[in-house]
C-alpha cells in the first residue's frame, strides 16, 4: 500500500501540469476547460493503474509526459466528429444505417448557401412579406406529380401519421391485411394509425383481397381507404390485390379519401434506366388518389424527407394540422430538395447527375473494372492467411424499395484460410477503423466488399495505406 501512495504521489497536479508548454500548446488549441477535463481523466487512469499494479512500461513511463500524451488523445479523440463519410460496401446501395441516398453536387452546393447566412426561407421577395417555406418546393413537386399542391415534413412515417391524423382522426380507415407492414426501427403501420387517432379496419386476408372487401368496410363507415407499398416483403403465389384505380372509384364514389402511401419515391419510370418498374406518384394521382405520400431519400435521391402530395382541398387540410410545425423541415433540407427536383427538369441527364440513380445502373462492367484497379491494394492491406479474389454478386437496391429485386455486380471476397468468425470480425473491424471506414458484409465464411458504389477507387486505394496502423 505505501508504494502505490507513493507513486501516486509522483502523479503530478493539475496546477502543475498547466504551468507546462506542452499543455499550454493544449489550451491555446482547445480550450482551457477540456484540457483540464483531458488532464483529470488521464490523471485518474493513472491512478487506478497504480493502485492495480503498474506494468513495466507504466513503471518507466514519465508521469508527467504519460498525464499530457493521454489528455492529448482524449480531447482529440473527443472532437473527432461522430458522423463521418464511409465507403458503402455492403452491396445495399441506399442503406438506411448508412444515410440512404447520397445527394447531388447541386444539393450539397445549395445547403452550403443557405447555411451561411439568412435566407428567404418564410420571406417573400417579391411582396417583401412572410410566407410559407413550403413555396420553395411545392411547385416543382406539383410539376413532377400532376398534383395540385404539396407540402413536406421530416420523413415519410411523419407524413403518413399526419396525413391520417388530418384526414380521419377517430375515424377508421381500411386497409388490406397484406398491407401491415412493419419496417425498420419497429414502425408498424397498426401502431402509427393509432397515434394518429384511427381505427384500423382490416380487410380481405393476407394474401388475397377483393374490391367488395373495402366496400364492406366502407359500408361500416370507413372514412379512407389506403394503399401500403409493402416496402421489405412481397406476397407471391395465390394472391390478389385492388387495383389502384378500382380503389379511387370507390372512394370518389363514397366521397371519402384515397390515401396511397408509396414509400419509395420514384419520380419517373424506372424502366427507362434498365430498373424494375415502380409505381410513381403521377400514376397514383392519375388512378384517383386524393393525398400520395414518398420519400425523398430514397428512389428519387434527394434529402431526407416525407412528400405529401395530392389535390388542393386535401393538401391545404393537412397543412392546418398543429403537428405540421412539428414535423417541418429545416432550410438546409428544402434547399437540398429544391436542387434535386429541378435535376428532374431534365430527365435524359438524371443518371448523370443523381448519384442513387448512377449507382444502381452501373454496369458489371463497369464493377469489374473496379475491382481490378483495388484488389492488389487490398491484397496488400491483409494479413498473409487471408485469401483475396473477385466474384460475382447481387446487390439490393434498399430501404424498401423494390425488395425483391436484386442487381448483379462485382464483389472483392477476403477469406481467411482457417474458417473463423472472430478473425473475419476482427478483420471487419480494422476495415471500420480507418480513416474513411470501410464497410463491408460477413457472409459465407467470408468478408464481402461488394463494389457497386465504389467509385472513387483512388481514394480508396490511398484509405487503404493506414491499414497497418489501425
Amino acid at each position: 500500500m505505501s508504494d502505490s501512495i507513493s507513486n501516486q504521489r509522483q502523479i503530478p497536479s493539475i496546477d502543475r501540469l498547466l504551468k507546462v508548454d506542452e499543455v499550454d500548446a493544449l489550451v491555446h488549441a482547445y480550450g482551457r476547460d477540456l484540457v483540464i477535463e483531458g488532464l483529470r481523466v488521464a490523471a485518474d487512469r493513472l491512478r487506478e493503474e497504480v493502485v492495480e499494479g503498474p506494468t513495466s512500461d507504466q513503471e518507466s513511463a514519465d508521469p508527467k509526459n504519460r498525464l499530457i500524451a493521454d489528455a492529448r488523445v482524449w480531447v482529440e479523440q473527443l472532437l473527432t466528429p461522430s458522423l463521418k463519410p464511409v465507403f458503402n460496401l455492403t452491396g445495399t446501395v441506399l442503406h438506411t444505417n448508412l444515410g440512404r441516398a447520397p445527394m447531388p453536387q447541386e444539393c450539397i452546393d445549395a445547403v452550403v448557401a443557405v447555411s451561411r447566412g439568412a435566407s428567404n426561407l418564410e420571406f417573400r421577395l417579391s411582396t417583401g412579406k412572410r410566407g410559407d417555406r413550403d413555396e420553395h418546393v411545392e411547385d416543382w413537386l406539383c410539376r413532377l406529380t400532376g398534383a395540385e399542391a404539396a407540402t413536406v415534413v421530416n420523413n415519410n412515417a411523419a407524413a403518413v401519421l399526419l396525413t391520417l391524423n388530418s384526414l380521419a382522426a377517430r375515424k377508421s380507415v381500411a386497409v388490406s391485411r397484406g398491407e401491415l407492414i412493419e419496417i425498420g426501427g419497429s414502425f408498424r403501420m397498426p401502431d402509427i394509425m393509432k397515434r394518429a387517432g384511427c381505427k384500423l379496419a382490416e380487410v380481405g386476408t393476407t394474401n388475397r383481397t377483393h374490391l367488395k372487401d373495402f366496400a364492406e368496410a366502407v359500408d361500416e363507415g370507413a372514412a379512407a381507404v389506403m394503399r401500403v407499398h409493402t416496402s421489405n416483403y412481397v406476397v407471391e403465389g395465390f394472391t390478389a390485390e385492388v387495383d389502384d384505380r378500382e380503389l379511387g372509384n370507390l372512394a370518389k364514389e363514397n366521397e371519402i379519401y384515397f390515401i396511397n402511401d408509396l414509400g419509395s419515391g420514384a419520380l419517373v419510370d424506372m424502366t427507362k434506366f434498365g430498373l424494375p418498374a415502380e409505381a410513381t406518384p403521377r400514376e397514383a394521382i392519375e388512378d384517383g388518389a386524393h393525398v400520395v405520400t414518398f420519400s425523398g431519400d430514397k428512389l428519387l435521391g434527394g434529402p431526407q424527407c416525407g412528400l405529401i402530395v395530392g389535390n388542393r382541398k386535401t393538401i391545404d387540410r393537412i397543412k392546418k394540422n398543429p403537428m405540421k410545425r412539428a414535423m417541418r423541415c429545416d432550410k438546409m433540407t428544402l434547399a437540398a430538395l429544391e436542387a434535386t427536383l429541378r435535376l428532374y427538369a431534365n430527365p435524359d441527364a438524371l443518371v448523370q447527375r443523381v448519384p442513387g440513380l448512377r449507382l444502381l445502373t452501373r454496369t458489371e462492367q463497369e464493377i469489374g473494372e473496379t475491382a481490378t484497379s483495388v484488389i492488389d491494394a487490398i491484397r496488400s492491406s491483409v494479413p498473409e492467411q487471408f485469401e483475396v479474389e473477385v466474384r460475382p454478386c447481387s446487390s439490393q437496391i434498399g430501404s424498401g424499395a423494390l425488395p425483391v429485386d436484386t442487381l448483379p455486380s462485382r464483389a472483392i471476397v477476403i477469406t481467411p484460410q482457417k474458417r473463423s468468425g472472430r478473425v473475419l470480425a476482427s478483420l471487419s473491424h480494422s476495415f471500420r477503423s480507418l480513416p474513411t471506414p470501410v464497410v463491408g458484409r460477413i457472409s459465407d465464411g467470408a468478408l464481402w466488399f461488394d463494389l457497386r458504389c465504389l467509385e472513387d477507387a483512388d481514394a480508396f486505394v490511398t484509405n487503404l495505406e493506414s491499414f497497418g496502423s489501425v
